[in-house]
């Protein structure tokens, strides 16, 4: 690079010199990004798949209403980076929205990437369900497990768990509502609960899940051997004001910002629109500057 640069300086073959230079400087960069993701992306669970829970806070359809939103975001975010996303199980909701959505996210280093999401997300917008055209506050928690698929050998016994069939609810083509497809799996020792309907038959309900349940198991163990992270995450089934991790802000003014890292981000369309990089970049690296901090 640095001969490209004299080269550059004395005139001669000038353009050539530096349209050479700026391909330098591009594979520069890539290799720079690709070696800040090895750093930031170095954790136990951080290669695996994901698996995201999104469920919404207190307000009924207002709730409901966004934490759809969300899982679209998301969906949208997967397509992008050329992910696969297969909905597992999903309630919608009465009028609008859903009740809760859990997703399979396939992808290189899926949970470390997303990882940061985990939180309550706050909507500040003028309620498309107010006649009064108010200002409303709507909350939604998002969980992620690492999917641990086969990597990791988890014994569950039998005689542990209590399996349930039901008929499956809401969209779904012509086997929901008319057999019992449905699948909720309690592991008694734990509480744990897993469940799937959106295949069609109980077979592979039963085995999407039996993944859940092993996602679930395997977080709960490392959370056990991790204090620190349980500390992070203390109080986040509170799905209220006040312990947000990011705020979306659709009026009086338009922005997105993000409350650990102080990210912020004006095209909220954008962000909705599964343009969220830069906020989970962001934290990777508050998270890695905490880790190393004295």
């Amino acid at each position: 690079m640095l001969d490209w640069l004299e080269l550059a300086g004395e005139g001669e073959g000038g353009d050539e010199a530096l349209e050479a230079l700026s391909e330098q400087a591009d594979k520069l960069e890539e290799l720079l990004t690709s070696t800040e993701m090895t750093i930031l992306l170095s954790g136990e669970a951080d290669r695996m798949n994901a698996i995201m829970d999104i469920h919404p806070g207190a307000g009924g359809t207002e709730a409901q209403d966004w934490a759809e939103m969300l899982e679209r975001m998301y969906l949208r975010w997967a397509d992008e980076q050329g992910f696969k996303a297969t909905i597992l199980d999903s309630l919608p909701g009465e009028e609008a929205g859903i009740k809760s959505v859990t997703m399979r996210i396939e992808g290189e280093n899926a949970y470390g990437l997303l990882q940061g999401e985990k939180g309550i997300h706050r909507l500040i917008r003028i309620s498309p369900f107010d006649s009064s055209g108010r200002r409303h506050t709507s909350f939604a928690s998002v969980d992620l497990l690492p999917d641990a698929g086969d990597e990791i050998s988890i014994e569950i016994k039998e005689s542990d768990l209590r399996i349930d069939v039901y008929r499956a609810s809401g969209a779904g083509g012509q086997h929901v509502n008319k057999t019992e497809s449905a699948v909720r799996i309690t592991h008694l020792p734990t509480g744990i609960v897993a469940q799937c309907q959106n295949e069609k038959s109980q077979h592979s309900n039963r085995e999407s899940a039996m993944r859940i349940l092993k996602a679930r198991l395997y977080e709960h163990e490392r959370s056990k051997r991790d204090a620190a992270k349980q500390a992070d995450y203390a109080g986040k089934d509170a799905i209220a004001f006040g312990s947000q991790i990011r705020t979306y802000t659709l009026q009086p003014y338009r922005l997105v910002k993000d409350h650990r890292t102080g990210s912020e981000m004006g095209d909220v369309d954008a962000v909705l629109d599964g343009r969220i990089s830069q906020f989970l970049r962001d934290y990777l690296l508050y998270r890695h500057e905490r880790q190393i901090r004295p």
